[in-house]
């Protein structure tokens, strides 16, 4: 999973960089976030000039699964003091809560659970911020006639592809992309929204739908 980590870190600081973010600033977000889809799609928003209410609200879009997650890990963790509940709260991510439920899967009374989770979050952290860096250092020293701002939505379709795997995620896709191009006139940028609520409407028709 790291080989997947790295990559992935080392992409989205150069997407940051590339995206008019100041190198600090890059680094700032990824060690305060540690979410790198909502840190790509922030960067390309601000980069174009989207209101921060917008940018806030996409991101919000992108980060509500982190809401099923922690009731998934609750089980689990709720009797753990509250400063160790506050950093589990700050390592949940995609790999961290998908190893992590794994092994509470095949060891439901394992009483290291707290300590599991720690650890996997903890090297996935690292590895991941050592990609981010290395990311905004290599986008830092290119020059800006390469223009890589490219490397944001190319992110975001390295991300989005292999998760279209049946009927209802294809039609999400499809319409929020249709969405997003049919609205793109729409002041303050609301395409955005629109087209994500569009895409979570037609994708959970169409899993509901024999």
């Amino acid at each position: 999973m790291l080989l997947a980590v790295a990559p992935f870190g080392l992409i989205t600081g150069v997407a940051m960089v590339a995206s008019g973010i100041a190198p600090w600033m890059a680094m700032l977000m990824s060690v305060t976030v540690f979410a790198g889809a909502s840190m790509i799609a922030s960067a390309q928003l601000l980069a174009s000039g989207t209101p921060l209410a917008l940018v806030l609200l996409a991101t919000a879009f992108i980060n509500l699964r982190f809401m099923m997650y922690s009731a998934a890990l609750r089980p689990h963790f709720a009797h753990a003091p509250l400063r160790w509940r506050l950093l589990v709260g700050y390592l949940v991510a995609d790999n961290v809560v998908g190893l992590s439920a794994g092994r509470f899967a095949d060891h439901p009374d394992d009483p290291a659970k707290l300590e599991f989770f720690l650890g996997v979050g903890a090297v996935i952290w690292i590895v991941w911020q050592a990609g981010v860096a290395a990311g905004v250092g290599i986008g830092a020293g290119l020059p800006a006639s390469w223009r890589l701002e490219f490397a944001a939505p190319l992110a975001f379709i390295a991300m989005s592809v292999p998760l279209i795997r049946d009927r209802a995620m294809l039609a999400a896709a499809l319409a929020s992309g249709v969405t997003v191009v049919a609205a793109y006139g729409l002041p303050l940028r609301l395409s955005i929204p629109l087209a994500a609520l569009m895409g979570m409407g037609t994708g959970i028709f169409f899993s509901r739908k024999p």
